[in-house]
């Protein structure tokens, strides 16, 4: 499948805008269009329609909005593609749109052509408001890279042959780790949130200040050899361990198990990009939800850490660091790196805190329809930190804010303990 990508320019919003919008091609470098098009589940899109989004989003906000005379490729995928914007009008139902068969595969990436060209002939007349929405745009873009991999992976998860999209050499499992050590947190008025300089979602701020109290983190996440031991002493079974809300959420699903897992003998297996393997013991456990997090926590005799206990403890760590997607190809959570101190905080898994996703002091959304970005979102979500083996690398830090439901779990989802002291 050819890619797009933009002509070679000096401008270097230009080359990271043609370096994302290539990545995304190849990510679905090895599906049909039949694979593009279907939707596995109400939450998830099929990458047909991510293609299409994240050039709705440029063509709508940087061309039609800042680039006078320009023509939409085709006035009909503003309806097909918009995604929740209110304030662009009437739009396909999100739980619909797998059963949009046309336009082709081929026509949307002809469409991601068109859109790249018209920006980079218009880049040297574009003010700096547009040039903030192509940074909007590649931020975008790259949270649905994300999301690309893990609604083809809960679609592929679906077929009963298990198939692999890429194929992936079996390496030597790594050792399993020792216990959990335990490392103190900062305590006493700390500043968090993003302090400007470079970019951030706008729920990421305003920096303010917050109290914390003597705390500590474990060193790592939990693995999966941690967990298959909580899912044989009963962790399933027990409502003592779970929120109301999660056990009911537990019984209802028959939940027995962290998604994609599934018994193997006397064991467990699980499924993921390259096709379904014996789980790594020493690799962190992903795909599990708030509940299940919170319940291992409290089954462990531990909590989640807080979003500001996570954010201060990240200080220092380098956000691009970690396992973090580079190319088109296999994801997954790797074991943490040998050493001391806090290992993996950035890639890997996304951590659950215990914080609810709600604006911080201060907050105000944006005007227009990009205010509708992550404000409205504030109401019964929880936070994540750090990023997955999945996120792009460069696009998260310590005050990035990941936002799901508690009964979510078909993304790169993992915890880190915290205590009291």
């Amino acid at each position: 499948m050819a890619t797009h990508a933009l002509p070679a320019r000096p401008d270097p919003l230009l080359a990271d805008l043609a370096r994302c919008r290539d990545l995304t091609v190849a990510l679905v470098a090895p599906l049909s269009d039949a694979d593009a098009t279907v939707q596995s589940m109400p939450d998830a899109s099929p990458a047909k329609w991510h293609l299409a989004h994240t050039t709705w989003f440029l063509e709508t906000f940087v061309l039609r909005d800042h680039v006078p005379g320009y023509t939409a490729f085709d006035p009909s995928f503003a309806y097909l593609f918009n995604s929740y914007y209110e304030a662009e009008g009437a739009r396909h139902s999100r739980t619909a749109r797998g059963l949009i068969t046309r336009p082709s595969l081929d026509r949307i990436l002809a469409w991601r052509a068109h859109v790249d060209a018209a920006i980079a002939d218009a880049a040297p007349l574009l003010g700096s408001d547009a040039r903030t929405l192509i940074e909007l745009g590649i931020h975008h873009e790259q949270q649905h890279q994300e999301l690309l991999q893990t609604d083809i992976l809960h679609l592929f998860a679906q077929n009963p042959t298990a198939p692999a999209i890429w194929d992936h050499p079996r390496d030597t499992p790594a050792a399993i780790p020792g216990p959990i050590e335990w490392m103190p947190g900062r305590t006493g008025i700390v500043q968090l949130g993003h302090g400007g300089g470079s970019f951030a979602f706008d729920c990421e701020g305003p920096r303010h200040d917050v109290l914390l109290h003597p705390h500590a983190l474990a060193d790592r996440t939990v693995t999966n050899a941690e967990w298959a031991h909580f899912i044989a002493d009963g962790g399933y079974d027990r409502p003592d361990h779970w929120l109301s809300d999660g056990w009911t959420w537990v019984k209802a699903e028959a939940i027995e198990a962290p998604l994609y897992w599934q018994r193997a003998g006397d064991g467990w297996a699980s499924f993921a990009l390259d096709g379904l393997h014996p789980i790594r013991p020493a690799a962190p456990v992903t795909h599990i939800s708030h509940y299940e997090a919170d319940a291992y926590a409290r089954w462990a005799g531990a909590r989640l850490p807080t979003e500001p206990e996570w954010e201060s403890a990240a200080a220092g760590h380098d956000p691009a660091g970690g396992n973090q997607l580079d190319t088109a190809g296999p994801v997954r959570p790797r074991a943490a790196p040998a050493g001391t101190g806090l290992r993996a905080l950035f890639g890997d898994v996304w951590e659950w805190t215990g914080s609810a996703y709600l604006p911080y002091p201060g907050f105000r959304t944006a005007p227009g329809a990009v205010g509708e970005y992550n404000g409205k979102f504030m109401s019964g979500q929880s936070v994540l930190k750090g990023g997955s083996c999945a996120t792009p690398r460069g696009h998260v830090r310590a005050s990035y804010r990941n936002f799901f439901y508690p009964h979510q779990r078909w993304q790169f989802t993992g915890l880190r303990l915290a205590r009291d002291l």
